[in-house]
């Protein structure tokens, strides 16, 4: 990502501003599918904002009341095809919202169609690589609250991150049962899987939690 657009970035687009939501998308998006974010953003405008990352989200959109013009914000560090399903995943929540009303849930069926529909155009080769598109099309006819949440998809779009900055880091389902590794400056050591997470304990206090299977650690040799 160019200087220009690192760290915390927002803006608000007017109608007149599609080229300079283009010159944005095209540092974050597979070029191929710049057009077709500008043309989402040109049916239905929001305001626009990259942020530093979030452990606990990939993207958000929140339906204020107040607001005639609603927010997307999506996390900067996330490789291109990531990048772009989590945008089309936010867009889906504003399109959903303003076709059937703001008491819908937010990853219900109706969410759940429009992202399907918003997607539907893009599930080709054109616009992701093979290796993706066996997990994505499989995640597209349930999609989950949170890509994040399906490990499949995941560990497939992980492949294409960014690990120049940190190449010891890894998903804490890749170690074996009995391995020590670092999350958040803390030490553990991985127990058994329960469902999406893992029994872990915390070498310093003794005391157990639960991990998600997907949280990134750092392998203790």
């Amino acid at each position: 990502m160019s200087p220009a657009y690192a760290g915390l970035f927002f803006v608000f687009f007017g109608m007149s501003s599609s080229e300079k939501l283009k010159e944005i998308l095209a540092q974050k998006l597979p070029l191929t599918a710049v057009n077709y974010a500008v043309d989402l953003w040109e049916k239905e405008p929001f305001s626009f904002k990259t942020t530093v990352s979030r452990k606990s989200k990939l993207g958000d959109f929140r339906y204020r009341r107040d607001r005639q013009i609603q927010t997307i914000t999506i996390n900067s560090d996330l490789n291109p095809y990531q990048f772009l399903l989590t945008y089309i995943h936010e867009v889906a929540h504003l399109h959903a919202f303003l076709r059937f009303g703001i008491e819908i849930p937010p990853h219900g069926a109706e969410w759940k169609s429009t992202f399907q529909q918003l997607m539907s155009p893009i599930l080709s080769t054109e616009f992701f690589p093979i290796d993706l598109l066996i997990p994505l099309r499989k995640h597209m006819k349930n999609p989950k609250a949170s890509s994040a949440a399906d490990l499949f998809l995941m560990k497939e779009m992980s492949k294409y991150d960014d690990k120049s900055s940190n190449p010891e880091i890894v998903f804490l389902s890749d170690i074996m049962l009995g391995n020590r590794f670092l999350l958040s400056g803390r030490e553990f050591e991985k127990g058994e899987t329960r469902r999406t997470r893992v029994l872990c304990m915390e070498i310093k206090s003794g005391r157990k939690y639960l991990i998600a299977q997907l949280a990134k650690v750092k392998l203790i040799n």
